[in-house]
C-alpha cells in the first residue's frame, strides 16, 4: 500500500527525515518494503498485516508515529456545517439486517455541481497511485486513504422511494454494478436498496444506476459498518475485491463512520458547492466494539523481560488511542521525590503508583482482545532492539511427543527405499475431497477460493497431482512420500486421522527392479505391470516390518479407484492398515496421467497401535541349509497368500522359508492358469538334516499344494 510522507506531516510534526521515518516506522511494525520518487513526491511501499487495516491510511500511520516519536497527533476536525433544514431526518434509513450492518450513517447534500477535483485533491491521490474521476467520488476517495474509513456517494435522484434500506437481496434479484457486469444476487447477499431495487453491493461496489456522473444535482453520502464476514463472503461469490471490501473484510471503525461522513460531506461542499439538507442521519443497529482488558505490571514484567516504567507503558498505550483507568495500587511504593512524566498530568500522576489497568478498546483496534495484545503493543512501541539478546529460562528436558520414534522411523524407512517427502495443499476442491474415500469431507466455511473449499479426506488425490506434475515436466522415474493428517466430518464434529501416502511411477518402480529379480518371465507388458506391482507392495511390506503384529496379510479387497488386478489390502492383527495399488485406467486417464503410476495409503492411527519391532539377535545355524524346488500349475484364481496358508498350516518347525522364485503364463500353460517355481528352504540348529526327512516334509508340501487344485509339473 502506498503512504505519502508528506502527508503524514499533516496529521504529526516529525523532525526526522523521509529515509529515518521508513527506518524508524519498520522498527516499530510498520514495514516499509520500499521508496519510490524524492523530496515532496517520495512515496513509501507498506506492506501491513491483515489484522492491521486501522492502519491502512495515513492516518492510522500517523497515529503509529505519534506514539513512536511522542509527539502528538492533530485529529480529523470538520468544519460545523451550515444546515438548511433542521428536524427529523429528511432521507430516512432503515437497518433491516442489523447482523450485517451495525450502523450506518448519511448526508444529503443539494444543488451540487459535479466537475474536476482540486489540484490539491488531484495530486494527494495521484501519489499513491488512485485516478482523478470527479469531485463526489474523489472526496470519498480522499478520505478512504486519509482515515481509512470506506464511503460512498449515490444520485440522489435515482433513489426511489425516498429512503435507504440495508438488507439481503432476494431471489432474483440483479445489480449491474459500477464495472458494468449485471450480477444475479442472492439471499446471502448484503445489500443497499432503496424502496423499489438494490443500489449497491454492501461494502464492495456501488450499482451503476445510481452512480454519480456530470448531470448528478443531488447526491446521499453513506458511511457504514458492515460485518467482515458478510462483506467477504458476498465480495468472493461475485469475484470482486475493492478497496472498501479489502478494508472491510478486516475490520473498519464503527465509530469513524459519523467523522467520515462529514469529512467527505466538507470536501464536495469545497469543490462542488451545494448545500446540506438536514442533520447527519445516524442509524445504530447495534453495538461494536471490543470489551475492556485488564492489564497488569507484573504480568508486562514477566512476559517482556523488562520492568517498563508505568509511566512509559501509560504513554505507549495514550498514544495509540488506549484509555486507561487505574487499578489497585504498586505494592512498591515510589519514592515521594521522584519526578512525574507523562502525557498528562492524569496519567502522569498515576502511573508512578499503579500497577494495574482497565484498558479501554478503542474503535478501530479490533485486533486487541486480551492483555497479551496490549503486552505486544507496548513491547513494540517500546522498541525490539531495546532488548537485551538472552536467551530465555529453561528448565526441565525436552519431552518428545508420543508417536515421534514411530513417525521417525517410517520417514526413515521411506528414504532408505528411494522416496523422497513432498508436501501438497490441505485445502482442497469439493471433487477431490469426495474422490478416494467414503468419507463426509469437511466444508470450510469461509473458503480462500472453490479450488479450497474443502479439507482434504484423503492424501491419495494430492500424490496423484504431484506425480503428474512431474510427469508434465518429464521427470519420470519417480518416487515420493507424504505425511499428514486427513478430516472427515462425523455427525456435528470433525475428527483428524494421521496418514501417509506413497507415490511412485511405473518407471520409478521398474528402474529399480534387476533383470535377475524379475518374477514373472512371461515377458509382456501385464508381466511388467505386475512385477512393478509387487515392488511396490514390497515397499509396503518393509514398511510395516518395523511393527510388531500377531498376524498381517494381504487380500484383493482394496478401493475402486485401484486397478482390480494389481491392488490388495493390508490387514494386520483383523485392522486394515493400508490400501495400495496401481490407480485405475480410468482414473489415470481422467487425471492424464502420462504412465502408470501406484499409490498407497497407510493409516497411521491404526498402525500406531502396535509397538514398533525390537531388534533380535539370532545366532546363525551351525547346521547347513537344505532347498527344494516344486513347479505347480494353478488357476489364476489361487493366490500365493493362499499358497502359503496351506503350507504354514502344516507347521513344520525346520521349514525357514517359502517363496515364489519364477512365475510363468503362456506357452505350454493353458490359458486361466498359472506356472509357478516353489523353493522351500529347511534347516535345523540342532543337526544336519537327513534326505529323508527332508523327503517326507516335501510329500507333505505337494500333498497340500494339490489339495487346493495345484498341479505338480514333471
Amino acid at each position: 500500500m502506498k503512504i505519502s510522507p508528506t502527508w503524514l506531516r499533516d496529521f504529526v510534526d516529525l523532525k526526522v527525515d523521509e529515509l529515518q521515518l521508513a527506518r524508524d516506522l519498520t522498527m516499530h511494525g510498520i514495514a516499509v518494503e520500499g521508496i519510490s520518487g524524492e523530496g515532496k513526491g517520495m512515496v513509501y511501499e507498506v506492506e501491513f498485516t491483515a489484522n492491521r487495516p486501522d492502519a491502512m491510511n495515513h492516518y492510522g500511520v500517523a497515529r503509529e508515529c505519534s506514539a513512536v516519536y511522542d509527539v502528538d497527533l492533530r485529529k480529523i476536525k470538520t468544519p460545523t456545517l451550515r444546515y438548511a433544514k433542521d428536524g427529523a431526518p429528511v432521507f430516512p434509513v432503515v437497518i433491516e439486517d442489523a447482523s450485517g450492518c451495525a450502523r450506518y450513517t448519511a448526508q444529503v447534500i443539494r444543488g451540487v455541481k459535479i466537475g474536476a477535483s482540486p489540484e490539491r485533491i488531484v495530486k494527494r491521490l495521484e501519489s499513491v497511485e488512485q485516478r482523478s474521476i470527479n469531485n463526489a467520488a474523489d472526496a470519498s476517495n480522499y478520505v478512504l486513504w486519509e482515515m481509512g474509513h470506506p464511503t460512498h456517494a449515490f444520485d440522489l435522484d435515482k433513489l426511489e422511494g425516498g429512503k435507504i434500506i440495508v438488507r439481503r437481496a432476494r431471489d432474483g434479484e440483479v445489480l449491474r454494478t459500477l464495472d458494468g457486469v449485471e450480477r444475479k444476487l442472492s439471499k446471502e447477499d448484503l445489500v443497499i436498496a432503496d424502496a423499489v431495487k438494490p443500489v449497491a453491493l454492501a461494502g464492495v461496489m456501488g450499482g451503476f444506476e445510481s452512480m454519480i456522473t456530470e448531470f448528478t444535482k443531488n447526491i446521499l453520502i453513506e458511511s457504514a459498518w458492515f460485518d467482515p464476514g458478510a462483506v467477504r463472503k458476498t465480495a468472493k461469490r461475485h469475484g470482486l475485491h475493492t478497496d472498501a471490501s479489502h478494508r472491510f473484510e478486516r475490520g473498519a471503525d464503527c465509530g469513524a463512520t459519523p467523522l467520515a461522513c462529514a469529512r467527505v460531506t466538507e470536501l464536495i461542499l469545497e469543490s462542488a458547492g451545494g448545500e446540506v439538507e438536514g442533520s447527519q442521519i445516524d442509524a445504530i443497529a447495534r453495538e461494536v466494539g471490543p470489551a475492556p482488558v485488564q492489564l497488569r505490571h507484573s504480568e508486562v514484567k514477566r512476559i517482556l523481560g523488562l520492568d517498563i516504567p508505568d509511566t512509559e507503558v501509560a504513554r505507549i498505550l495514550s498514544r495509540l488511542g488506549f484509555g486507561l483507568t487505574p487499578g489497585r495500587a504498586s505494592s512498591v511504593a515510589t519514592p515521594a521525590a521522584a519526578p512525574t512524566s507523562g502525557i498528562g498530568g492524569t496519567h502522569a500522576a498515576i502511573a508512578e503508583v499503579v500497577a494495574d489497568w482497565t484498558v479501554t478498546i478503542p474503535t478501530w483496534r479490533l485486533d486487541v482482545e486480551r492483555e497479551i495484545d496490549l503486552i505486544e503493543e507496548i513491547a513494540r512501541i517500546w522498541g525490539y532492539d531495546k532488548f537485551p539478546n538472552t536467551l530465555p529460562e529453561f528448565s526441565g528436558a525436552v519431552i518428545d511427543l508420543p508417536d515421534a520414534a514411530k513417525d521417525a522411523k517410517v520417514r526413515s524407512t521411506l528414504l532408505a527405499l528411494g522416496y523422497n517427502e513432498a508436501m501438497s495443499l490441505t485445502f482442497v476442491p469439493k471433487a477431490d475431497a469426495q474422490a478416494c474415500t467414503g468419507a463426509t469431507p469437511v466444508e470450510i466455511a469461509n473458503p480462500l477460493s472453490e479450488e479450497a473449499a474443502f479439507m482434504r479426506s484423503s492424501l491419495v488425490p494430492g500424490m496423484l497431482d504431484m506425480l503428474a506434475y512431474n510427469l508434465n515436466r518429464d521427470s519420470s522415474d519417480v518416487r515420493l512420500f507424504e505425511a499428514g493428517n486427513i478430516y472427515e466430518r462425523v455427525g456435528e464434529r470433525t475428527d483428524e486421522h494421521k496418514r501417509v501416502c506413497l507415490g511412485a511411477t511405473f518407471s520409478g518402480l521398474a528402474s529399480e527392479i534387476p533383470q535377475a529379480a524379475t518374477l514373472d518371465m512371461s515377458k509382456n507388458d501385464n508381466a511388467r505391470a505386475l512385477e512393478a506391482f509387487r515392488a511396490f507392495k514390497g515397499d509396503v511390506e518393509d514398511l510395516l516390518a518395523a511393527f510388531g503384529y500377531r498376524s498381517l496379510y494381504y487380500d484383493a479387497h482394496s478401493a475402486d479407484f485401484f486397478h482390480p488386478g494389481r491392488s490388495a489390502r493390508a490387514v494386520m492383527d483383523g485392522t486394515t492398515v493400508a490400501r495400495f495399488g496401481q490407480i485405475h485406467p480410468e482414473v489415470a486417464t481422467a487425471r492424464k496421467l502420462k504412465q502408470d503410476v501406484f499409490v498407497g495409503e497407510i493409516y497411521l492411527d491404526r498402525l500406531y497401535q502396535r509397538e514398533l519391532r525390537e531388534p533380535k539377535y539370532t545366532q546363525i545355524p551351525r547346521y547347513p541349509a537344505v532347498d527344494r524346488d516344486f513347479s505347480f500349475v494353478f488357476d489364476n484364481a489361487v493366490t500365493f497368500e493362499r499358497v502359503r496358508t496351506q503350507v504354514d498350516a502344516l507347521h513344520l518347525a525346520e521349514l525357514r522359508s517359502f517363496a515364489p522364485i519364477e512365475i510363468f503364463r503362456g506357452g505350454a500353460i493353458q490359458a486361466g492358469k498359472y506356472s509357478v517355481l516353489l523353493r522351500a528352504e529347511f534347516q535345523s540348529a540342532e543337526r544336519t538334516l537327513t534326505d529323508d526327512e527332508v523327503a517326507g516334509w516335501s510329500r507333505q508340501i505337494i500333498a497340500a499344494l494339490t489339495a487346493i487344485g495345484g498341479a505338480q509339473r514333471a
